[in-house]
């Protein structure tokens, strides 16, 4: 390997000088007395909401967090079961066993990777209570197929939207999850952020988020648990500590102005993998559709053959997931699940982001064709 080994992932593109005013200039966090939870996370869940079209925003310190504020808001509960797909981040799993939920693993499509509406309905049960929908990689796909099936069984919709930020049609379930973390296509280092359909939800998740604390009520008090030594708010439900900081907000403010030329970098590299590798032997394409082009994935014939041969060129792969299923906390036994089951060992992630340029993707693409030639031999 003689060259310089191109990332599979790394953090988006932030403009340094925009991200230093808004930590260190005169209106900066830094400078103020704000450093934890204040009004630069408000300022963001606004320029947020407006960006991306959500009317109810909450901003947290990660997408888990935000995954977890929504199974509590869709009212799930011990024993209550949730349909996820099997192939997923085990973040979107692990608040529903905080909640004794029962997860209910349905198949994917072999061309998306995403859910399978036809074994998604076969899952549903009279206690089924909610689906997750996991746009992995970015993709959003059967979105109306599912809409009508959670609607005809009156069925919650979260949307684990983490790896799907800005792809068009992301937005229609009654709960949308996002994720800042480090190598996100926005990040603050790690953050997330809910969108809710109703104001009672939105209300509810800013109160949680804080241990039901109501900051709105806390601020016009000047801050203060007490008013002439009497209580001025009470604390109802069990709250957590999801908020994110300034410090986050302030990074996340910086790097929104930079997301659509991020977005279009990543678009401009995926029309390149697409165009050079659509006809190369051994390998499949997914199916395209509306996506944040977080991650490219493609299926391939001897998934460890091809990602040696790769490494040895400078190229870094990986899997990214892998069935949640084998997890001993989510049961630790292979699922009789045949889309799963037929590609478990084909699917691979190649390089996506904003550190690469065309010039990389075509080397990678030049090097895959030397494997496709490799194998005849």
């Amino acid at each position: 390997m003689n060259r310089t080994l191109i990332p599979l992932f790394y953090p988006p593109k932030v403009d340094l000088t925009l991200l230093q005013n808004e930590l260190f200039g005169k209106n900066g966090t830094f400078p103020s007395r704000w450093w934890g939870q204040g009004p630069k996370v408000d300022k963001f869940e606004k320029i947020f909401s407006k960006k991306f079209g959500f009317k109810y925003s909450v901003m947290t310190n990660s997408g888990t967090s935000a995954l977890h504020l929504a199974y509590i808001l869709a009212g799930l509960k011990e024993g209550d079961e949730v349909i996820v797909p099997v192939l997923t981040c085990t973040a979107t799993c692990h608040p529903l066993l905080y909640l004794k939920t029962k997860i209910i693993f349905a198949d994917i499509r072999q061309e998306t990777l995403t859910l399978d509406p036809e074994d998604f309905e076969k899952k549903i049960t009279p206690k089924t209570k909610a689906v997750v929908i996991v746009h992995l990689g970015g993709l959003v796909e059967n979105r109306e197929e599912i809409k009508k099936i959670a609607k005809r069984h009156r069925l919650k919709i979260i949307e684990d939207a983490c790896q799907a930020l800005g792809a068009k049609g992301v937005g229609f379930g009654d709960y949308t999850c996002f994720s800042f973390q480090a190598i996100k296509a926005l990040t603050t280092g790690d953050g997330g952020m809910l969108c809710c359909k109703k104001k009672e939800d939105y209300e509810k998740a800013l109160r949680l988020r804080w241990f039901d604390i109501d900051r709105k009520q806390k601020a016009k008090r000047g801050w203060q648990a007490w008013d002439r030594r009497g209580i001025t708010f009470d604390q109802k439900s069990i709250g957590y500590k999801y908020q994110p900081t300034d410090i986050d907000a302030s990074i996340a403010i910086a790097g929104i102005q930079n997301f659509d030329e991020n977005q279009k970098h990543r678009e401009n590299l995926v029309s390149i993998y697409r165009e050079n590798l659509k006809n190369v032997k051994g390998l499949q394409l997914l199916k395209e559709g509306e996506s944040s082009n977080w991650l490219f994935m493609v299926k391939v014939d001897k998934r460890n053959d091809f990602a040696s041969f790769l490494l040895n060129h400078g190229i870094e792969t990986n899997v990214g997931h892998i069935r949640n299923d084998l997890f001993t906390i989510f049961g630790g036994k292979r699922l009789n699940l045949s889309n799963m089951n037929a590609i478990e060992k084909k699917y691979i992630c190649l390089p996506l982001n904003t550190k690469i340029g065309a010039k990389d993707v075509i080397y990678i693409c030049d090097t895959i064709k030397k494997w496709s030639l490799s194998r005849k031999k």
